[in-house]
């Protein structure tokens, strides 16, 4: 079976695919915080969504990458996950 890592390495080797997985970098970013954070909490997807009052569903898209959530939603993330939401901006 092949890895992930391994066919990302080898698919960085193409220009466009680097462009684009460097574009959405910040996507990726804030997903892998929102599984971390959950996963830190030692919650299930399910469960998490309960805490938010929302569903699974909702919980598997923020953490897909695929939506670009509101701050309101990442300030329920944090309270569920006994965290604290902290937003910074990095010099390009």
């Amino acid at each position: 079976m092949t890895k992930v890592t391994d066919l990302h390495e080898a698919w960085s080797k193409d220009s466009e695919y680097r462009a684009e997985y460097d574009r959405l970098g910040p996507e990726f970013a804030l997903a892998r915080a929102l599984i971390e954070a959950r996963t830190q909490a030692h919650l299930t997807q399910a469960e998490l969504a309960e805490r938010m009052a929302t569903t699974q569903s909702v919980v598997a898209r923020l953490e897909s990458g695929r939506v670009c959530p509101s701050t309101r939603t990442l300030e329920k993330v944090a309270r569920a996950t006994g965290t604290r939401l902290r937003i910074h901006f990095d010099p390009t």
